[in-house]
């Protein structure tokens, strides 16, 4: 039979073998996530199948395989609701946040996060996905509820029945 003590030094030697990411989120279910220091100034592409604006509320809606592009970050998604500032709120009209939905898969470098939803926040540079979140970065899979990613530190932190697959060897 297994002791504690041993179970914890073969998950901490595993950790250790699997590289920096997986090493992170084994203890404390924080992860890097993408490049440090993100520019979220950069100008922000959209492509849609369709589009709906709605000036009063100072919203768009972009419907049908939506790709959102800003930097090295990729969004996909079914529909994105673009949240813009109105003069009322000193915005000068900018994009305030997006909340995306259906199908939900953020890309930034060789890292990949999937979700049912996400909001992403210009002004913090905060993104939350929610939603049976899947998170690969290399051979090591992480799952949970939900992640919070800052994207001006590059680091993610995982909420919610956190789940690490760790490959070890050279599988």
């Amino acid at each position: 039979m297994f002791t504690l003590r041993f179970m914890m030094t073969v998950l901490a030697v595993a950790t250790l073998m699997t590289g920096p990411a997986a090493a992170q989120a084994a203890a404390g279910a924080q992860l890097a996530f993408g490049n440090a220091g993100y520019d979220s100034s950069l100008p922000i592409e959209i492509t849609a199948d369709t589009l709906t604006v709605d000036q009063q509320d100072g919203t768009a809606i972009f419907e049908g395989n939506v790709l959102i592009g800003q930097g090295d970050l990729r969004l996909t998604a079914a529909l994105v609701r673009v949240e813009y500032g109105t003069a009322a709120n000193d915005n000068n009209g900018e994009i305030s946040r997006l909340l995306a939905s259906g199908g939900v898969t953020l890309v930034n470098g060789s890292e990949t996060a999937e979700a049912a939803r996400a909001e992403y926040s210009l002004a913090s540079g905060v993104i939350t996905l929610t939603g049976s979140v899947l998170v690969t970065q290399g051979r090591s899979a992480l799952s949970s509820e939900s992640m919070t990613i800052d994207l001006d530190t590059g680091t993610g932190t995982m909420q919610g029945r956190v789940k690490t697959i760790l490959q070890t060897g050279s599988n």
